[in-house]
């Protein structure tokens, strides 16, 4: 492709709403950051890893059936529902496989929809230098009827916007500045996410199993110092029966003579020390004083490398 990819603007996390007639609000959905590239010929999916996600999504592998355009870059998450709700473990489904074959079988078990808030590159030019509220409306104006496509809504009262996701149990919501320009690879305030449920990704360096099959995890994060510092152990969640069948076989390939933590877990009785390389994305209440988290449910494992797992994520 000519469009090389880019690394895309985030929001930082804000203990309150801002306040003031400049901000705009979005359903935070619990699914996949991923751009949409088209440089006149072909399509590219590609995560805000780099990572290239078109396979994964056939149905929208041709930006020009949902955007009026000779070339593009769209900005958006892909999302998947369960009951009605934006489910990570659901999208992982997709965004995990790797076989055409296996692909092929999920498309109709798992169905998708690309929520699409921000177009960055248009017909030849870059749009990141314009305003918000001009990058919306170039898009909303050029977005086109298609079935697994959705403009994601702003509103203008982010407070009524957060009260509507309490009530029906959402991730959160981010609020942005609807006069912000786009900084690629940015995070600054323009941007905010009010999160309703605390997430983070963590490595694996321990499990414990039931009847020979993997049935909890102990978790970490890596510190300033370099060590992996111990956050608990996790062994609700959405993981399958298969999930754990394929984790087990997993780990054992994985096995670690010597504790990869910096101190003693408290579960570190029956634990298997294995390398940590094994990434997942976990929904917490919160901090207990000890530094672990208190009720950490398991979502889904996800492709990120066990560098990026650090303390960093409690701020």
């Amino acid at each position: 492709m000519k469009l090389q990819p880019i690394t895309p603007f985030e929001p930082i996390l804000a203990a309150r709403l801002p306040e003031g007639n400049q901000w705009i609000a979005q359903i935070k959905w619990d699914g996949v950051r991923m751009l949409s590239y088209c440089d006149g010929d072909s399509t590219e999916l590609i995560n805000r890893r780099g990572n290239r996600r078109t396979s994964q999504y056939p149905e929208l592998a041709v930006q020009s059936s949902y955007f009026r355009a000779g070339s593009a870059i769209l900005d958006g998450e892909i999302i998947a529902l369960k009951e009605g709700k934006p489910s990570f473990h659901e999208v992982m489904r997709r965004d995990s496989l790797r076989s055409s074959s296996a692909i092929e079988a999920v498309i109709p078990q798992v169905p998708v929809i690309y929520m699409i808030f921000d177009l960055l590159y248009c017909d030849g030019e870059w749009l990141t230098g314009l305003p918000l509220s001009q990058r919306q409306q170039q898009l909303n104006e050029r977005l086109l009827p298609h079935p697994h496509v959705q403009g994601v809504p702003s509103y203008t009262d982010p407070a009524q916007l957060y009260a509507a996701a309490v009530k029906a149990k959402l991730e959160g919501i981010v609020i942005k500045d609807i006069g912000s320009t786009y900084a690629l690879g940015g995070k600054d305030k323009r941007w905010q996410k009010c999160k309703l449920i605390s997430d983070l990704t963590a490595v694996a360096g321990g499990v414990t199993f039931r009847d020979g099959i993997v049935n909890a995890l102990l978790l970490g994060l890596y510190g300033g110092d370099g060590q992996l510092h111990y956050i608990g152990h996790a062994g609700s969640g959405r993981l399958t029966a298969a999930d754990w069948r394929e984790l087990t076989a997993q780990v054992l390939q994985l096995a670690e003579d010597q504790m990869p933590f910096a101190t003693i877990p408290q579960r570190a009785k029956g634990a298997f020390w294995v390398k940590p390389l094994l990434v997942f994305k976990i929904h917490y209440l919160e901090w207990n004083a000890s530094g672990t988290l208190r009720q950490p449910v398991i979502q889904a494992r996800v492709d990120l490398p066990p560098s990026s797992c650090r303390l960093e994520q409690r701020s």
